[in-house]
């Protein structure tokens, strides 16, 4: 080496697999919910992230050190997500209030296939991630950057837009960084969020309801009675726990409803046909949910089979939102949340 050259700590790196694996997988789990935010779907974001490691894993040789090993991880996985946006016949996902009007007519129970829908995302797979100390740079608290909401309208957004936008207000970049990453100068990375901020004042407002993911001891209250008045089919428990001005959506079916009158018609005719529900609590996008199996009249005998997962938001006076992934995407998403597909009716809660 001559008195010009310097030596990189990263130069006498082993560059086994064991020193990638021990670098890499503290990361998983945030690289994870990264793709998840970028695609609207854990499924997709289970695949990118394993692509990220193989692509990762490829290029390690060649690390030099010159950035963080995070940063370049991101920088990976956010491309591939790029990518696969690039090659999707669909670029956005949807919540259906995003799609279409409300619904007057009760619905005929076809999927809209033409729509990819927004998925859940289990709390489970997000352990330790939103307990991290917020960076200050970051716009987005952690925990409302993970909610349905958010994540529904940040798909709306264009592809490099939706990249700078959880860069530099969710993981708190600086933009010199995000623009070294998605390419570019610091002034059209600047020009993108500009953009993107804008479009997202006017998509995501706050409507006072709560972002704790441990509700309050009111809260888990209403939480209980929510429970109840599905387990006991009781319409009116049910509506009394809804906001006048709640909404009720259920990809991936198209209609959705809007106000307590609308959404009691819908469950009046729905809840005609079952026989029985069991719910049981989980948690998912940060926010309170249940696990929900059912029965139909006609087979009382059976055991309960997956129905649906409820992500509800609260606000003070009641829950202000409901989304219910329904059959037939059901069972996809029950084994996403490591549920089973049946069970017993004397499982405990």
């Amino acid at each position: 080496m001559t008195a010009t050259e310097t030596h990189h700590p990263f130069d006498s790196l082993d560059r086994s697999s064991k020193t990638f694996e021990r670098m890499a997988e503290p990361f998983r789990s945030e690289l994870k919910l990264h793709c998840y935010r970028m695609m609207g779907s854990l499924h997709e974001a289970e695949d990118l992230v394993q692509d990220t490691f193989l692509r990762a894993w490829r290029s390690f040789a060649s690390f030099e050190g010159r950035g963080s090993f995070r940063g370049w991880l991101y920088q990976i996985a956010t491309n591939a997500c790029l990518n696969a946006i690039a090659s999707r016949k669909y670029r956005q996902r949807f919540l259906p209030d995003l799609r279409f009007p409300a619904s007057a007519q009760l619905p005929d129970g076809t999927p809209a296939n033409d729509v990819e829908w927004l998925e859940p995302y289990p709390d489970s797979d997000m352990a330790g991630i939103l307990d991290e100390t917020q960076n200050p740079e970051a716009h987005y608290a952690a925990r409302e950057a993970v909610q349905l909401a958010f994540v529904a309208a940040i798909q709306q957004l264009p592809p490099r837009q939706r990249a700078a936008l959880l860069l530099c207000d969710v993981l708190g970049w600086g933009v010199a960084e995000a623009a070294t990453l998605l390419g570019g100068s610091t002034a059209s990375i600047n020009s993108v969020l500009q953009r993107a901020r804008a479009t997202m004042a006017k998509s995501h407002r706050d409507d006072g309801s709560s972002t704790v993911s441990t509700p309050g001891p009111a809260q888990q209250e209403l939480l209980k009675r929510y429970l109840n008045a599905w387990e006991e089919l009781d319409i009116d428990k049910f509506v009394a726990l809804l906001k006048e001005d709640a909404t009720y959506t259920m990809p991936p079916l198209g209609q959705w409803y809007v106000g307590r009158d609308s959404i009691r018609t819908f469950f009046e005719w729905a809840w005609k046909d079952y026989g029985g529900y069991r719910l049981l609590p989980v948690a998912a996008n940060g926010q309170p949910a249940f696990a929900a199996y059912f029965r139909s009249r006609a087979e009382l005998d059976a055991p309960l089979a997956a129905h649906s997962i409820h992500v509800l938001t609260l606000a003070e006076s009641g829950v202000s939102a409901l989304t219910l992934f329904v059959r037939p995407d059901a069972p996809r998403i029950f084994r996403a949340f490591g549920l089973p597909l049946t069970i017993a009716d004397d499982i405990s809660h």
